[in-house]
């Protein structure tokens, strides 16, 4: 036998016999082998069925009248299996023949879901790779029983049942039935934290994604466990204390219990808080000859004596990359090195400045992103390929593709490129959904009408990056108001925002007169720094009054309300120039940081308004209790209005109440005709408030409600509008002052905000409301 060759391969086996002698000894052994040559002259199958001859012969890699090996044999039959429609294949060799034995898996005819009725069969369809007209093999039906089974457990029903029927229908097809039995809605029953002394269970259940199940959990399902989120809910903690002064914080573990009795679970964190730090001394060095390191001081924020944080020390290590590569080092990376005092508890940070490697970006590679488009993720990158490779900037850009919104995850990786000095960026992403629906209720003070609003919103129109809303709504005695907004935030290859605003509004609540608003605005808005931004906006409104009851006639009416009548409609066109600032660690729930804004506005161009205002607010917000979870914040206000020409109309003027000092009509407060009592709006106003934000006692986190207090201040004066005959009073400058409790909800229909407001400190004439209803705002 010594020197024959056996070939007969089964389900990718290859093997030559061969002669061994040891010892005297002759045995034959199998052993495989991938060296021997040989040839065939023809190639025969059989039991192709439906799949045909031809097309199994071109998954060979064996070819008439070429030599192949066993290795070709093997590579044969995978590719052979690979197709999924072969359940078992034989390769052999008959003298020159090879001889091709395979037997078909059943063709499927048609497959169907059965019991699903919290996922629809359209996205089933989606997660299952058996179809109509593919084969079947029993290894898939199982690996699509789980996919069926992960889907569910994405909404939370992780005790699911699948189980798979087949039925012979004709000419070796099957239908393929996925049975299913949803089983109950698996719930996050609690929540716990231990070891924490700082900060309190509330305030590190708002950190995490994770929530417990309430009764409108089913709207949100925020209470679905999920293992990937919770590994993000435990980075988002360590990033929660890193930036809050901890960084010695630790995860000891994290333990999570499932209760069949009542298809629940309870998850524990266990940390280790460590000490609290502060920053001590902070310095810049470099070992890269030319870099001036005098001139780097502004792009520092970690500050002797601040609260240790270590999302300063990374962005202070970006603008520092970005300082250095300004001045010609493109290749320049900054490396932070801290020194922990534990006398004192500060932490000591010292940048040091080193040539990095001297690479280039050959490439960047976009990965994950089945909904966004290649270049919304390419254009917030500050680098491009054949750039300088720079590991800070290249940090930015993560920064920045997280704060978009439109992924659940990013990860950036560098890999090497086709020399030692270029390297690939690979930009892994996941798409989350960007779209919402939600409705929602507000109180219309200008029309003094309860106002019930539609809204659909998208915040990455197309995969295009683009923000688009729309709303609709409806109020008591016909009150409706229409918005569609539109901003596309790289305008001409820019990082500038541009985008438009149409607003339509109609009243009929008013005591005297019908109102009618369209308006129409062009906005163009760029960065100044990563928290200061500056808008630019032209603005074109138009104002319709009608008398209407016994004031249909306008001899009836007011001189004010007669002026507005009889001389409408009115247009405003005016150019508005706005500062936004913001530092806020949350902008749905500030905890900390700072909110403003400051409006200068041109009137004039055209219209029947004439005049300059500037206007301003801003808010600072400041944990009071990091155990009780109760936030601070001190509100500021005001603005002045000056006419081109004397006078103001009445819609010029600033109008001063619930919004500002809370227990007054919108309107409420400033000055008014004597005899009739209309409110002419103020030139001038100022107001201050003082609020405390808390959870509610007994009330789960997860519910979204807090409770608020607070005490506001202020005054609306001075009047340019022109009122023949008639006294007015209100127009010198006169403290008003009210003091309330809030219920604020972030609901699954929009954030709800209800006041009750009493004042004390008024004027005769002022107008009050106790109670307010409307949308929260976080000024």
């Amino acid at each position: 036998m010594a020197g024959s060759r056996f070939l007969n391969t089964v389900s990718g086996a290859a093997l030559t016999m061969a002669v061994a002698v040891s010892g005297g000894v002759v045995a034959a052994v199998a052993v495989p082998t991938s060296a021997y040559a040989a040839v065939v002259r023809n190639i025969v199958v059989n039991g192709a069925g439906q799949a045909g001859n031809e097309a199994i012969k071109s998954k060979l890699s064996i070819k008439p009248g070429q030599s192949f090996t066993d290795a070709d044999i093997n590579q044969s039959i995978r590719n052979l299996y690979s197709s999924g429609y072969f359940s078992d294949v034989k390769i052999s060799v008959s003298g020159s023949t090879l001889v091709v034995n395979v037997t078909e898996n059943q063709l499927i005819n048609q497959v169907v879901f059965n019991g699903n009725r919290k996922v629809n069969d359209k996205k089933l369809q989606g997660v299952v790779q058996l179809h109509s007209l593919g084969p079947y093999n029993e290894a898939q039906a199982q690996l699509d029983i789980q996919h069926i089974k992960d889907a569910y457990s994405s909404i939370g029903r992780s005790d699911v049942e699948v189980s798979i029927q087949t039925a012979t229908v004709q000419d070796n097809r099957i239908n393929v039935a996925f049975v299913i039995d949803e089983g109950g809605r698996t719930k996050t029953r609690k929540i716990n934290f231990e070891g924490n002394t700082t900060y309190g269970d509330s305030r590190l259940a708002s950190v995490i994604l994770t929530k417990r199940s309430t009764p409108l959990s089913f709207l949100t399902r925020k209470d679905i466990y999920n293992p990937d989120k919770l590994r993000e809910d435990e980075r988002l903690l360590r990033e929660f204390y890193n930036n809050h002064g901890f960084p010695d914080f630790r995860i000891l573990s994290t333990d999570v219990d499932y209760d069949e009795t009542d298809n629940s679970y309870s998850i524990t964190f266990n940390l280790d808080e460590g000490d609290r730090y502060r920053f001590g001394d902070i310095g810049v060095e470099s070992t890269v000859a030319g870099v001036d390191v005098s001139n780097l001081g502004g792009d520092i924020r970690t500050k002797a004596g601040k609260i240790y944080d270590a999302d300063d020390i990374q962005k202070t290590a970006e603008a520092i990359a970005a300082s250095v590569s300004s001045q010609g080092y493109p290749f320049a990376q900054v490396n932070p090195r801290g020194d922990r005092s534990f006398t004192n508890d500060t932490y000591s940070v010292n940048y040091e400045i080193d040539q990095g490697m001297k690479a280039y970006i050959e490439r960047i590679e976009i990965v994950g992103n089945t909904r966004t488009r290649d270049y919304v993720i390419r254009r917030e990158f500050d680098l491009a390929e054949g750039d300088a490779y720079n590991r800070e900037m290249i940090a930015r850009t993560k920064r920045r593709l997280e704060a978009l919104g439109y992924f659940s995850e990013v990860d950036i990786k560098t890999l090497p490129g086709s020399a030692p000095d270029r390297v690939v960026l690979q930009v892994n992403v996941t798409d989350e959904p960007t779209g919402s629906f939600s409705i929602g209720a507000g109180y219309d003070a200008e029309g003094d009408s309860l106002v019930l609003e539609l809204s659909v919103e998208e915040r990455n129109f197309l995969g295009r990056g683009q923000y688009i809303r729309a709303s609709a709504g409806l109020g008591d005695d016909d009150s409706q108001i229409y918005n569609f907004s539109f901003t596309e935030p790289f305008f001409l290859g820019y990082r500038l925002a541009a985008g438009f605003d149409i607003y339509r509004a109609s009243s009929s609540s008013n005591e005297y007169y019908n109102y009618a608003e369209t308006a129409g605005a062009l906005r163009l808005t760029a960065p100044l720094t990563d928290d200061l931004y500056s808008t630019v906006k032209y603005v074109y409104q138009q104002f319709e009054y009608d008398g209407q009851g016994d004031w249909q006639n306008p001899a009836n009416l007011s001189p004010v309300y007669q002026n507005l009548v009889i001389n409408g409609p009115w247009t405003v066109s005016s150019i508005e120039q706005q500062f936004n600032f913001a530092t806020v660690d949350n902008r749905q729930l500030p905890r900390e940081g700072v909110l403003a804004q400051l409006t200068n506005t041109v009137a004039g161009l055209g219209g029947d308004s004439h005049y300059y205002s500037m206007e301003g607010k801003a808010r600072w917000y400041q944990m009071i209790s990091d155990q009780a979870d109760i936030i601070g914040s001190l509100t500021a206000r005001g603005g002045f209005v000056t006419p081109f020409d004397d006078t103001l109309n009445v819609f010029d003027q600033f109008t001063i109440g619930g919004q500002q000092i809370r227990g007054f009509k919108q309107n409420g407060i400033g000055p008014r005709t004597v005899t009739q009592g209309d409110a002419l709006g103020s030139q001038y106003y100022a107001t201050l408030s003082a609020e405390t934000n808390f959870p509610l006692p007994g009330i789960p986190e997860d519910i979204n409600l807090r409770g608020a207090a607070y005490v506001d201040a202020g005054s609306a004066w001075g009047n340019a509008v022109e009122v023949a005959n008639t006294a007015i009073e209100g127009v010198d400058f006169s403290i008003r002052a009210s003091a309330g409790v809030a219920l604020i909800w972030n609901s699954p229909f929009g954030d709800l905000r209800f006041d009750y407001a009493v004042p004390f400190v008024k004027e005769d004439f002022d107008e009050t409301q106790r109670f307010r209803f409307g949308i929260a705002n976080t000024f």
